[in-house]
């Protein structure tokens, strides 16, 4: 039965992942839409060597307000669709998938990180600009995708397999067609930028308000480090509500979902349908509790460099640990088993270390962040 294809099939996380997870219906033949195709890895050159067959998908949210219409654009205050033309990286997420398709990270990339941003053509195509020190989502503002992938590329030494881009409008109908997602925060929400107020407790948000919530940065003082947190418990409760029977085992939301993912993202050339299909009925077994979410270790949340302004420093001996890990596709959480005393004849229990702070997306939404 399709129903039961379909559990066994949308296993993912976060509405780039779900997206990956969900296109894979196009096998099913339940799509009316088409997948929008970027040629994002031509001209990349000395690229990372892969080294295993796990899977690196750079997914990207770009503020673009392409596809709003009049009555979202005035709800979310961003104004017209020209005032963000061409689109800035609003999130930036690695999503790693273990080569047995049974465990994924999700790790989260600061707007602000500082990096080294290589060698491109200016925006008007005339001038070559050396590398140069840079914040990360300038790579994406002056280059587009294939500048991004090569300045994560060069940072992390991870080759990236594939690419997924979320406009505001893709998100704001993946969010819709779920039926909204529900979010838990301990405080009042107030912010005068993206313009969310909530109260503290659980809210179910529709999908301009969930857009605000997962863009709010400015009413604790947090800045992006507390607005990525709360966009990894956000994915946390997508990968909930899409692996949910009630959505599953609906036809009329699962096919909305499908639609309204499909519809609204780009990928990158080389992704096929035969690829998405394999991957989603390789992935069946993975559970919230196996998909674990992150930020990039960061030795400065609050540095400032000459020239570049306010940046965020990534931790160099964690972070190089991170890339280590992921490039061998290896685990993030170390389990410890302590030597037995000679005088105990109890079991030594085992010491769980989490040095990167991760989550799981099993846990509770209103639970403590790391």
């Amino acid at each position: 039965m399709k129903s039961t294809r379909a559990i066994r099939i949308i296993t993912s996380l976060s509405v780039g992942v779900v997206v990956l997870a969900s296109v894979s219906w196009l096998g099913l033949g339940v799509v009316s839409g088409s997948i929008a195709r970027i040629n994002v890895f031509a001209g990349l050159e000395d690229r990372p060597e892969k080294t295993s067959k796990a899977l690196n998908y750079l997914l990207v949210g770009s503020d673009t307000r392409e596809g709003l219409t009049g009555a979202e654009l005035k709800e979310l205050r961003v104004g017209s669709t020209a005032t963000a033309a061409g689109g800035r990286s609003d999130t930036m997420l690695l999503v790693h998938i273990s080569k047995d398709r049974d465990k994924a990270y999700i790790v989260s990339f600061p707007r602000d990180s500082l990096v080294t941003i290589p060698a491109h053509i200016s925006t008007n195509g005339k001038t070559q600009i050396p590398a140069r020190p840079g914040k990360l989502n300038a790579a994406f503002a002056f280059g587009g995708a294939p500048l991004l992938i090569e300045t994560i590329e060069g940072s992390t030494n991870l080759k990236i397999d594939h690419y997924i881009e979320v406009s505001f409008a893709g998100f704001a109908r993946i969010v819709n067609a779920l039926g909204g997602i529900e979010v838990c925060t301990k405080v009042d929400i107030d912010d005068p930028q993206s313009h969310l107020v909530l109260s503290a407790g659980t809210h179910t948000l529709n999908g301009i308000e969930a857009l605000k919530y997962v863009r709010t940065r400015d009413f604790d003082g947090r800045g992006d480090i507390g607005r990525m947190q709360r966009q990894q418990q956000f994915m946390s409760s997508v990968l909930n509500k899409a692996t949910s029977t009630g959505v599953l085992l609906n036809p009329v939301k699962i096919v909305n979902f499908v639609n309204a993912a499909i519809s609204t993202v780009k990928m990158d050339e080389s992704l096929s349908k035969g690829d998405l299909l394999n991957l989603a009925k390789q992935m069946r077994g993975l559970s919230s509790g196996n998909v674990r979410t992150l930020t990039v270790p960061l030795s400065n949340p609050n540095a400032r460099v000459a020239g570049v302004g306010a940046v965020v420093i990534w931790d160099e001996t964690l972070s190089a640990d991170l890339w280590t890990r992921i490039r061998n596709d290896a685990a993030l959480v170390d389990v410890v088993t302590p030597s037995p005393s000679a005088s105990s004849t109890a079991s030594a229990k085992p010491e769980i270390i989490d040095k990167f702070k991760t989550r799981t997306a099993a846990e509770n939404p209103c639970g403590e962040i790391k």
